[in-house]
């Protein structure tokens, strides 16, 4: 194709051929192709792009959905994910708390959206499984001018309090005084279901999530804002540790089926005659040999010094 792919529904590529447009390919669909997929400028689709061969750019591919191909993905930019949206029939948040103990709960696909001040520390705090990969995305919008530049942050903390570090997002924008809103977001690793004591990998459990101004004009303090937060979590991704199909070490001694319960069997009484009201003793071997033969030397050795060392006697 040498126009631009431009199509209300979805954009298709016959089997064996291949999708390729000198311009930006747009589609309110998804993208399905056999091929590969060339563009010198961005793809951009509302649905998925799925292709069986590469999908080559030199602007970003945006999606609503993951990229799908049989081949990497090439573009001048990294690919990008549309940003989550809330659940049909969430019930927003319309609070935050002030500190870990205080903070709101808040489920996957539940918007969190409430009225703050600048300089206000908020806190939420959601579940997190093994297996999960969740993306928080905030905004603050600023109803009222500011006087300077001002950096926001979003942090995210695990049941121990330990931040945790995220792999994509913008988690500490800065923007001047005339932008209406700044966007935030953090994407944290995949929860595994366990992890050596002394990394910081993240586990199951509660989760914190952290909003705040790191740095902003001491005349701002205290302006109004709203603020916007939405945690997403998807589990569809395999997990990192895999999943155990069989036991690594087969059961080798699993002992024999009894069809029927066993038998006691009949303990034969001794009969010891007249010795038998004496108490049994042990066998005799080399141990109790050499105690006796030790004991009778032990009790010459005491005669002897005992002649040695003794006075004679006066007559």
């Amino acid at each position: 194709m040498s126009t631009p792919t431009i199509r209300a529904g979805a954009v298709l590529a016959a089997a064996g051929l291949t999708l390729l447009t000198a311009t930006p390919a747009l589609a309110a669909g998804p993208v399905l192709a056999s091929g590969p997929v060339l563009a010198s400028g961005p793809v951009l689709a509302s649905g998925p792009v799925l292709a069986s061969g590469p999908v080559l750019a030199a602007a970003p591919v945006q999606a609503g959905v993951p990229v799908l191909a049989a081949a990497p993905v090439q573009a001048g930019v990294p690919v990008l994910a549309a940003a989550p949206t809330p659940s049909p029939g969430a019930t927003p948040v319309t609070r935050a708390g002030t500190s870990f103990l205080t903070a709101v709960g808040v489920a996957a696909g539940q918007p969190a959206r409430l009225g703050a001040a600048t300089g206000d520390y908020l806190y939420w705090s959601f579940p997190a499984a093994a297996g999960d990969r969740h993306q928080i995305s905030a905004s603050v919008s600023f109803p009222k001018s500011r006087s300077g530049a001002s950096t926001w942050t979003v942090e995210v903390f695990d049941g121990l309090r330990r931040r945790q570090s995220c792999t994509a997002g913008a988690q500490t924008p800065t923007v001047d005084a005339t932008a209406g809103t700044v966007s935030l977001g953090c994407t944290l690793r995949q929860v595994r279901s366990w992890a050596e004591p002394w990394s910081a990998d993240p586990l199951p459990g509660t989760y914190y999530v952290r909003l705040s101004a790191a740095d902003l004009p001491e005349v701002d303090l205290g302006l109004p804002v709203e603020v916007e937060l939405l945690v997403s979590a998807d589990g569809s991704e395999s997990r990192d540790d895999g999943e155990l199909k069989a036991p690594l070490v087969p059961n080798t001694n699993a002992g024999t089926v009894l069809d029927a319960e066993p038998t006691a069997q009949a303990v034969e009484e001794d009969d010891d005659g007249y010795f038998g009201w004496l108490p049994t003793l042990p066998k005799l071997g080399s141990r109790w040999i050499w105690t006796a033969v030790g004991g009778v030397l032990a009790a010459v050795a005491g005669v002897v010094g005992f002649a040695l060392t003794r006075r004679p006697r006066r007559p």
